[in-house]
């Protein structure tokens, strides 16, 4: 790779982190900026949570579970023990480190902050050199149709293990969402090379980059992505 241009890194979560970390030690700061999917996004005990974005800051920041690949190396659990103790949702695993970083996330929130000026907060505490932000700023939720009803992505995904049968996917605020503007700078870079797709799961991770980005011709020219919108409801 020609080290003086400019690259933008498509990725979700655990793979893609992993994949952006090699770009990140091979590439100079101010030559790749992570574009990171939002579809798993989703709101948990007044809490905004953030998965695919904060793999890729812990695992740009060598803090991640070397094992499973996501959430904090070293972590503790004495809030959930607490909360499965007073009887309340405990099914996600927000370990106390991890929690954290998310009360920090939903202080900056309530300032008014967008998710990626909170992004650049966070990947500069954790010394992050390479710029990482959000396709979008705009609240995306993937919802699942099932032969159980209607469920939140992460409610069947991990609560219920995938266990329902899956009829078909929608995803709400795609139909007004924009590329975030950190995004948007990184398209119109003048020495854009290229955009690196990282993303293992074309589905629930591919589409949602594609649409967002569905005013920025560039990035379907150079990714040739030709599978139908994560955004547009689709049946299995």
């Amino acid at each position: 790779m020609n080290t003086a241009k400019h690259y933008l890194a498509l990725s979700g979560g655990v793979g893609g982190a992993k994949l952006a970390l090699g770009l990140a030690n091979v590439l100079p700061a101010d030559s790749l900026t992570i574009a990171v999917n939002v579809g798993d996004d989703f709101e948990h005990l007044g809490l905004t949570i953030c998965p695919d974005i904060d793999t890729v800051l812990y695992t740009l920041s060598d803090l991640v579970h070397p094992q499973q690949g996501w959430g904090r190396n070293d972590e503790s659990w004495g809030v959930l023990d607490e909360l499965k103790r007073l009887g309340s949702d405990s099914w996600f695993l927000l370990g106390d480190r991890d929690v954290a970083l998310h009360l920090i996330r939903l202080k900056l929130l309530q300032q008014g902050l967008s998710i990626s000026e909170i992004t650049a907060r966070l990947a500069k505490q954790l010394g992050i050199n390479v710029t990482i932000a959000p396709i979008t700023d705009a609240p995306i939720r993937t919802m699942v149709d099932t032969d159980r009803g209607r469920l939140a992505f992460q409610d069947y995904f991990v609560r219920l293990r995938c266990e329902p049968k899956l009829l078909s996917l929608e995803f709400q605020g795609a139909d007004t969402a924009t590329l975030s503007p950190t995004i948007r700078a990184a398209l119109a870079h003048p020495d854009l090379a290229g955009v690196i797709h990282l993303l293992s799961d074309a589905w629930v991770q591919a589409d949602d980059l594609r649409e967002v980005a569905r005013d920025q011709g560039q990035i379907l020219q150079h990714l040739g992505i030709r599978h139908t919108s994560q955004f547009t409801r689709f049946s299995l």
